[in-house]
Order: structure tokens, then C-alpha cells, then sequence
């Protein structure tokens, strides 16, 4: 069995009904220790997998990375003389790269459900992007978008076995193509993965991307777009509104509510073009301009 899904035996029980046992799967949370040249940084609960990708895609969210040169190396560990477990990874930067200051490390576990847990301070949260999000050119029609929840949804493997993992994809703004997907028990894990993806394809920024979670938009899921220079985020659920202030703050393009053949657009609808309504005369009829033109 893959340490990211744990067979269990349960009981089915339907009230009124049936007690049926049987085996079921559950999803792996497991901690995982990045370090940084040997000094620990941050604790994290994760989905084991992709470390490496985590870890990468953290350090671009915290600041310290930037680009692919900036990630030489890491490697899993084995913790004060114990096993290698591989929960614990440790990372070297690149020539000239400063390590991370003192005050990003985590005060105390961060847990699945929280990407900011153990921040210092307020302003610790407020990291500043080196990309500039709100100049990238992406022009995308809402047709492709309305897309991207159902592709998720379809390689969501470990989801559809456990029914407990978020998700998160990057796809091509131009072409609809997705470029990874990556599942964790943690909606900011995945996102990290993603990203970390992306610095050691030495993809960063990513011109033209659209980041898709499989939850709801919050700041720091925001933030870690910004980070990486992604100009738009969606997701199938609701922002927060702090979410909503950063994406208005960065020109980020930020999506929710991304159900069916609709959507809410909450920041930068310029960017979200709708070929469909705009084949459309006045009265609804599918004339389109040409037609218009021969049969005025």
C-alpha cells in the first residue's frame, strides 16, 4: 500500500438499516520537518509525496526562493539518530542565495487545514511578491474556465479512493492544457506542490497560468498565487475577503464559485472574455456578425 492512502477496516452503518463491515481507505497525514542547510524551519502535515515539490514551492511562497537556480538540492533525513522515516527534508539553496531569516520559522506545527499557522508576527504574514501579476497579459474565455473543475475532478486519483485529499492544478491560460495536478490532505501543501513544480521546471513566474483549487479561495492561497506570479486563481467554493483585498491590491484575477457553466468574478473580469455571449445579437438569437451583415 502507497503511504498516501491507509487501508482500515470500518463499519458501515445505515440507521434503521444495515451494519456492514469492510475495508475502506483512508487518506495519510503524516508531518513533515523542511530544513534549510540543517536548521529546521517549518513542520507541516502532509499527504507523503512530492516532498521535494513541497518544500520548493513553500520556500517560493515564504520568499526565499525565486527561481530554479535558487533550489540546488534536498534530501530526506533521518532525525536525531533515528530511522529515515522520510519525514524530514532537508534543502540546499543555490550559490548566493541567503537563508531564510529567522523570523519565518514556524513558532509550531503547521497543520493541514492551516498554510499561516505559527506565523511571528501580522506583518509576517504579508510577504512580497518579486512578480508583477497585475501587467501579465492572460486573456482566457469563460468557456475554457468552466472546464478546469471537471478536469481536476477526473485526476484526482487518491481523492476518488478516500474522499479526503484538496487538490490543485495549473493549466495553460492559452491552450486549456493542464500542466500538473497535485493532491494533499493540506489545500496549501497542494498548492505548494504545484508551484514547486513549476520552480523546478524553472517555470516561474508563470505568464498566463490559472491556478484551480479544489476549495475555497483564501489569503493564503491568494498570497502563494502571488508569489508565484500567477495572474488568476479559481476556485469551486467562496474567497474570504481578505482573499478578495490582496487579489484587488495585486491585479490578480480571482474566481469562485467555479460550478457548472457559471462563476463569480470578484477582482479583474477584463481578463475573462465570453465568445459565446458575444455571438449573441440583443434579442438572444445565435445571429452572429456575419449573418448580421447579409441580413441586417
Amino acid at each position: 500500500m502507497s503511504r498516501i492512502a491507509a487501508r482500515r477496516r470500518v463499519t458501515r452503518l445505515t440507521v434503521g438499516g444495515s451494519r456492514v463491515r469492510r475495508a475502506d481507505f483512508l487518506a495519510v497525514e503524516e508531518p513533515l520537518e523542511i530544513r534549510v542547510r540543517g536548521r529546521s524551519l517549518a513542520v507541516t502535515m502532509r499527504s507523503p509525496g512530492h516532498d521535494v515539490e513541497l518544500a520548493a514551492g513553500f520556500l517560493v511562497s515564504e520568499g526565499v526562493v525565486h527561481q530554479q537556480s535558487d533550489f540546488a538540492a534536498a534530501i530526506h533525513c533521518a532525525s536525531d539518530g533515528e530511522p529515515n522515516t522520510y519525514n524530514v527534508l532537508d534543502v540546499a539553496l543555490g550559490p548566493g542565495v541567503a537563508p531564510p531569516d529567522p523570523s519565518l520559522e514556524r513558532n509550531f506545527t503547521t497543520t493541514s487545514s492551516c498554510g499561516l499557522c505559527g506565523k511571528a508576527t501580522i506583518d509576517a504574514v504579508h510577504t512580497r511578491s518579486r512578480f508583477d501579476v497585475a501587467e501579465d497579459p492572460l486573456r482566457i474565455d469563460a468557456s475554457m474556465i468552466i472546464t478546469f473543475p471537471d478536469q481536476l475532478r477526473a485526476q484526482q486519483a487518491v481523492f476518488e479512493r478516500t474522499g479526503g485529499l484538496h487538490a490543485a492544478a495549473l493549466f495553460d491560460g492559452r491552450t486549456g492544457e493542464m500542466l500538473v495536478l497535485r493532491e494533499d490532505v493540506g489545500r496549501h501543501n497542494a498548492v505548494d506542490k504545484v508551484v514547486g513544480w513549476a520552480l523546478l521546471q524553472g517555470l516561474l513566474p508563470l505568464r498566463s497560468v490559472v491556478l484551480m483549487v479544489s476549495a475555497r479561495a483564501s489569503f493564503e492561497l491568494t498570497q502563494k498565487a502571488l508569489m508565484a506570479g500567477i495572474p488568476m486563481l479559481t476556485a469551486v467554493s467562496a474567497p474570504s475577503s481578505l482573499a478578495v483585498e490582496l487579489a484587488e491590491s495585486s491585479g490578480i484575477t480571482l474566481v469562485g464559485f467555479l460550478r457548472g457553466d457559471s462563476m463569480v468574478v470578484y477582482n479583474r473580469d477584463d481578463r475573462i472574455t465570453d465568445i459565446a455571449h458575444e455571438s449573441l445579437d440583443p434579442a438572444g438569437s445565435d445571429v452572429g456578425p456575419l449573418e448580421k451583415a447579409v441580413h441586417p
